[in-house]
């Protein structure tokens, strides 16, 4: 009898055991259920090779530092500490409304600069609900027979509350309201803070306060970035344009500067007294313009870059001054007073 010819679709011929091979899950190599590993030339490398963490870590890109852009983010910050400062001295109990004017400016940049960067939802109903809590804020820090930082902060959880009610309203901005909560949170209290630098001046020394606080956190900023532009050393991290040593050399020279003017301005101030003010807020301020930076970094890396590229270079001075502000004024009013 003569063999039979091989059938085509026999079921234990090799490409068909091949398969059933390959489509057990718990088999292994050797003919064992799971329990014997895989050679690594067949599997691959491991998760936690040490080799493949090294080439993960070379893949992270390194931001490269903008000498001019360091410059005119220094400037800026010259700039507008300059302009606070300046209009601080110049106010006096007849003559609040050109400083609250001034402040007001400056609002309006914050407004902008964080709006159109961190553009939360509904970011026009949050930028009118901000610039109305500024004229606020402002109206009552120049008109209020008392001086006092209460009614600053109910405009703030006002202007809080409105700002998030008005982001309810359409559906697609409902949808991103949790996640934009810290966002709107800083817009609002940012903006009411500034309010803060004209309730300053009605307290007998809280002129001084002002110059000696805002002086160092100008000479922080100022010289943070100039430093960057020439010595970004050593790097904060990759992907962020910023040098420790930048950071460092600001903070302690801003700390000096408010110390030298505490030996010049009258009493109740002294060196130590404006060295420890110098250095609460010039850190504040630091801390701050570094945080903006960080921020700027997982939009960019998300693809939500900002629509006005300015927005994001003028945030870290002003959203350093307006953070700062809250220090100096409880140091005014539990230190100084």
């Amino acid at each position: 009898m003569l063999p039979s010819a091989p059938r085509d679709n026999d079921s234990w011929d090799d490409d068909v055991s091949r398969e059933i091979a390959r489509s057990a899950p718990g088999r292994s190599s050797s003919g064992f259920y799971a329990g014997a590993p895989e050679p690594a030339s067949r599997i691959g490398a491991r998760g936690d090779d040490p080799e493949e963490e090294d080439e993960i870590e070379e893949e992270i890109p390194v931001v490269p530092v903008r000498r001019q852009l360091s410059v005119a983010i220094a400037g800026f910050a010259g700039l507008l500490g300059a302009g606070l400062i300046l209009g601080a001295q110049t106010s006096g109990p007849d003559a609040r409304l050109p400083y609250a004017i001034v402040v007001f400016g400056v609002q309006l940049l914050y407004i902008l600069a964080f709006t159109m960067a961190i553009r939360p939802p509904a970011a026009g109903t949050v930028a009118g609900v901000s610039v109305a809590a500024a004229v606020v804020a402002d109206y009552l820090a120049v008109d209020r027979e008392s001086a006092g930082v209460l009614p600053l902060i109910l405009v703030a959880v006002i202007g809080f509350g409105v700002a998030v009610a008005g982001q309810f309203i359409r559906p697609d901005d409902r949808m991103h309201v949790r996640d934009a909560l810290s966002g709107t949170l800083l817009i609002v209290v940012g903006v009411v803070s500034f309010a803060q630098l004209i309730v300053l001046t009605r307290k007998p020394v809280g002129t001084q306060a002002v110059l000696v606080c805002l002086t160092a956190v100008a000479v922080a900023l100022l010289v943070a970035h100039l430093v960057d532009a020439f010595f970004p050393r050593p790097r904060i991290a990759p992907q962020v344009p910023r040098g420790a040593t930048g950071m460092i050399v600001g903070a302690m020279l801003g700390t000096l500067a408010a110390a030298g003017l505490g030996s010049v301005l009258v009493l109740p101030f002294t060196p130590a007294k404006g060295a420890l003010l110098g250095f609460v807020v010039a850190g504040v301020a630091g801390l701050v313009d570094l945080a903006v930076n960080y921020s700027e970094v997982g939009r960019r890396m998300a693809g939500d870059t900002p629509t006005f590229w300015v927005a994001r270079h003028m945030q870290g001075p002003l959203g350093a001054f307006a953070l700062a502000l809250p220090g100096a004024y409880a140091l005014t009013f539990f230190f100084l007073d």
